[in-house]
């Protein structure tokens, strides 16, 4: 293997200096485990890749993120020091799986969307909930960003804040009705629950959905949790509000959802939401697309999107760069991940903790260098009479949330 690793070394020191020529080097090691350390770039490095097997060398040789990618889930190759640094280094390799990429967008056209969005979504969110529970807010349980402050505020301040923002931009009362799209652990259930809105939430999850029956029990709220696609949701009669936290993401036919939500919504009716954002749709990693969220979802590209709604019956009342926003709320979800990375690594196994600690930290990067955006944005039905933006005072409007009735720019 040595002979191996001595041709990795030789590949990467090329590759380096390739990548390198135009832009500062951040100089990195390479190691067999036990061995000595060769370092790229002539200073102390900011990361080690240890490799501890010889499928690790032919991974690393491949220079292709996904085999990399792969190895750190088995465990044959390790990183030592800055793990965020490793991940800012991503377009040091190769990123081309065409066959993929094509099965990607060819599944929804052979078995349709509500089928392949079934099947997808299980590949993310049918784990144990405890799982989730691990790193998401203790509060409300939410798998979107917060809104926050300043950088030092708490990850259920934050939280908060936005679910409060959500309510006050609906402006809907008790007695009234909102869809909530894409259920999660319940936040937003709970939330509106507890203050008599009588929310149906959607799910396609089966781990969903039986947690969110146990929530609505347990508190005795007025809602009820469908297993469903928005697609197929038929109801007797029309909402005043939909919420949608983070499922913007898996529904990247705009116009068709836009439809559906003027179908389903009273005139007048508001829709809250929020996603992560790039922009240019699709453009996420072959990594990402196999073990995080498979599927022909992307992240949201605000300009498209807001395209599809100049053809709609919608006016857009305000978008908001969340960015910022996002990056600390990945980061403290990340951060918890790692506190409690022996306990995950037990219950559920070294793939599932490296698992997300790549993808989590990767969004911080992300979002860090602007690779990756993040917005909430609000949308009201034509033929309503309109209900002025805000409709009573709460601890969002603390958090540079009280803004004019159209506003484009960072919140924090």
């Amino acid at each position: 293997m040595d002979r191996r690793f001595q041709r990795l070394v030789s590949m990467l020191e090329k590759r380096y200096d390739e990548f390198f020529s135009a832009a500062d080097p951040v100089p990195f090691g390479l190691q067999l485990a036990g061995g000595p350390r060769h370092v790229f770039g002539g200073a102390d490095p900011a990361f080690t890749l240890v490799v501890k097997d010889g499928s690790a060398v032919a991974a690393l040789s491949t220079l292709d993120m996904m085999d990399i990618g792969e190895a750190y889930l088995r465990g044959v190759l390790d990183v030592e020091g800055d793990f965020v640094r490793v991940l800012s280094l991503r377009e040091l390799f190769r990123d081309r799986h065409p066959l993929l990429w094509a099965w990607k967008f060819v599944r929804p056209l052979l078995f349709g969307q509500v089928k392949s969005d079934a099947r997808y979504i299980a590949g993310h969110y049918d784990e144990d909930p405890d799982f989730y529970l691990s790193f998401l807010d203790g509060a409300h349980r939410c798998y979107s960003q917060g809104v926050f402050e300043r950088d030092d505020e708490t990850l259920e301040a934050g939280i908060r804040r936005k679910l409060d923002f959500a309510l006050d931009t609906i402006g809907v009362r008790e007695g009234e009705r909102v869809l909530d799209v894409g259920g999660g652990w319940g936040a937003w259930t709970e939330y509106a629950g507890e203050r008599g809105i009588r929310v149906t939430s959607l799910t396609i999850s089966q781990a969903s959905e039986r947690f969110i029956n146990a929530l609505i029990q347990r508190k005795k709220l007025p809602c009820r949790v469908i297993r469903e696609h928005l697609f197929a949701h038929q109801p007797a009669e029309r909402y005043d509000a939909i919420v949608n936290l983070g499922v913007t993401e898996h529904l990247p036919d705009y116009g068709r959802t836009l439809q559906k939500y003027a179908s389903l919504l009273k005139p007048g009716g508001r829709v809250c939401l929020d996603a992560s954002a790039t922009r240019t749709k699709y453009d996420v990693s072959a990594f990402f697309e196999k073990h995080i969220f498979p599927g022909n979802g992307s992240p949201v590209c605000i300009h498209d999107y807001l395209g599809e709604v100049a053809k709609s019956p919608f006016s857009v009342l305000a978008v908001y760069n969340d960015t910022h926003n996002y990056e600390l709320t990945t980061r403290h979800w990340a951060e918890r991940l790692d506190a409690h990375r022996e306990e995950i690594e037990a219950r559920w196994g070294l793939a599932q903790y490296r698992r997300f600690q790549v993808y989590l930290w990767g969004c911080v990067d992300g979002f860090r260098r602007d690779v990756v955006q993040a917005y909430r944005w609000v949308l009201e039905l034509g033929g309503g009479e309109g209900k002025g933006f805000y409709t009573r005072e709460s601890s969002a409007t603390a958090a540079a949330t009280r803004v004019p009735a159209m506003a484009i720019g960072p919140t924090h």
